[in-house]
């Protein structure tokens, strides 16, 4: 399984961004409130930081000790850090977006709702961050007898 790349996680935080910009610029030209976030959302995703890297830590530990792990249970732990690492590079996008419409208008914005998307971002980038040390843990060293598909054989 290939690792999650720091230029994807950037192209999803982009698109993202604009599509949290664009959907808050809709509602207002609509007439309707714009879209804040609660605060319980940072506080899940800091949850979901946790528990990737509680899933992470036994594969580690084998890694590390030599001992034997379930194979299921390693690649489960690293798909959920692979998935983890993209929801929170979509959601720290949007609250970007979101920051960046509000912050643009010429009434300024609720404290409340300014600390909400500020709240989210922090917490999605815990996110990203746990999610991809997640992955690392869940990295198997390369056997002595592995070669590259580059390689050729003698």
């Amino acid at each position: 399984m290939r690792r999650t790349s720091l230029g994807v996680l950037a192209v999803l935080a982009l698109l993202s961004a604009a599509a949290g910009y664009g959907v808050d610029h809709l509602l207002t030209v609509t007439g309707r409130a714009t879209f804040t976030p609660t605060m319980l959302l940072p506080v899940l995703l800091v949850l979901l930081a946790a528990g990737c890297l509680l899933l992470a830590w036994p594969v580690r530990r084998s890694v590390r000790g030599g001992t034997r792990i379930d194979p299921f249970r390693a690649a489960r732990a690293s798909t959920l850090a692979q998935a983890s690492s993209l929801l929170g590079a979509i959601l720290t996008g949007i609250g970007a977006g979101l920051l960046l419409f509000i912050s643009s208008r010429p009434v300024p914005a609720p404290v409340g709702s300014t600390l909400a998307m500020i709240a989210l971002i922090v917490g999605s980038l815990v996110l990203i961050g746990a999610a991809l040390l997640a992955e690392q843990f869940c990295t198997l060293p390369k056997d002595s007898d592995d070669r590259d598909p580059d390689e050729h054989a003698r």
